[in-house]
């Protein structure tokens, strides 16, 4: 009995296991994984450097423009105006002349005996009651002051000037004019003839006004020099040295110096500062373009022709160094491009510039100098 309950416990037990064999046990299904948005961790703020905006090179302060003669902000409605180009005696006995530190450009140019006058080039003369003395015209000055488009003022001219003069679209104030004489020209008693003539801002606007020329610049006209943009000095670093520089006139003889403190060309002429009368300043400027034209006489008596259409070659000077360049022009009234050894149009410094005409066979005589002493001795050795 005992052994049957036994057979039975262990049949049970057989059967049991052998259904737990038969089932396959079920892996537990992995659960979809949910991909939730990670937490970025915050780094802590930097704090934010303030960037530096750059402006825009062309923009423009509200009322302000450009001015085609120094490149730099003036009222917009002045820089519209047409300049002035004024004839100025250079002789000792024509000194001190007035107005002129108050020019933007100013053109040297050789006349009879090998003397040079002065062509001033004003954008504002407003304020002015002594300009000059005003001299009288050359033919190829004309052309110069066309350049700018500028209304041109002499008294007199010489004879191969009247053809030119007479053009009506040359626009001309002389003092021999009998129409705006008395309106726009005065003599100083103090100032013996011909170094006694002048001229004023009330009278150039009466001698404009009587001519009924116009006032504002040719829609036509865009400009003379290349200039710098206003945070971007030219520096010509690979250029010569230029500390005192001497264009090689015969009898002013003149020269410049460089002063590194303002970045200006300081002007000595007929061995003293060269001074405006009207306010005891020493001329300066901030850049010097050596031209060398063609040239001849027309006559006899000596009378000069520079041509001004010749191109040729020159240097440009500013900041203390210097550089070789060549000059075009497309025609008498067209401006005078200026190129470097490298063919590509130079560009200028903002502010004055002294222009140096100068006969292209007297090239050897310029010179650049590192003191006046040195400039000196170089003049001595040559007398």
């Amino acid at each position: 009995m005992k052994k049957h309950i036994v057979w039975l416990l262990l049949a049970a037990c057989v059967a049991s296991v052998a259904i737990g064999c038969g089932k396959k046990e079920e892996e537990p299904e992995e659960p979809v994984a949910v991909e939730q948005p990670k937490e970025e961790k915050k780094e802590p703020e930097k704090p934010k450097k303030e960037e530096k905006k750059e402006e825009p090179k062309d923009t423009i302060p509200e009322g302000k423009a450009k001015s085609y003669l120094t490149g730099e902000w003036i009222d917009e409605e002045l820089a519209k105006k047409r300049p002035l180009a004024v004839m100025i005696g250079n002789t000792s006995d024509a000194l001190p002349q007035y107005g002129v530190s108050s020019a933007d450009i100013i053109y040297e140019v050789p006349v009879e005996g090998s003397y040079t006058r002065l062509m001033a080039i004003f954008q504002d003369y407003s304020g002015l009651d002594k300009i000059g003395s005003v001299r009288s015209c050359r033919h190829y000055f004309i052309y110069f002051a066309r350049e700018f488009d500028a209304i041109y003022t002499h008294f007199g001219q010489a004879v191969y000037a009247e053809p030119i003069l007479a053009r009506d679209d040359v626009h001309n104030l002389s003092g021999m004019d009998s129409e705006i004489e008395s309106v726009m020209f005065y003599r100083d008693p103090e100032r013996k003839s011909p170094h006694n003539a002048f001229i004023s801002e009330e009278g150039i606007k009466a001698g404009i006004e009587k001519k009924g020329y116009r006032t504002e610049l040719s829609d036509t006209y865009a400009g003379h020099y290349k200039f710098a943009e206003d945070d971007a000095s030219v520096q010509l670093t690979n250029g010569e040295d230029a500390l005192v520089v001497s264009p090689g006139y015969f009898v002013n003889k003149p020269w410049f110096v460089y002063n590194s403190s303002d970045g200006l060309y300081y002007r000595y002429e007929f061995k003293d500062k060269h001074i405006d009368g009207a306010n005891n300043k020493q001329l300066a400027v901030k850049n010097i373009l050596v031209q060398y034209c063609e040239w001849s006489y027309k006559d006899e008596n000596g009378y000069m022709d520079i041509n001004t259409m010749s191109g040729g070659n020159g240097y440009y000077i500013t900041n203390g160094k210097m550089e070789k360049v060549t000059w075009t022009k497309d025609n008498e009234d067209s401006p005078a491009r200026y190129f470097n050894e490298a063919g590509e149009e130079i560009t200028l410094n903002q502010g004055k510039t002294w222009v140096c005409v100068v006969r292209d066979s007297y090239a050897d005589r310029f010179g650049v100098y590192a003191t006046e002493e040195e400039l000196s001795e170089a003049r001595a050795s040559e007398e």
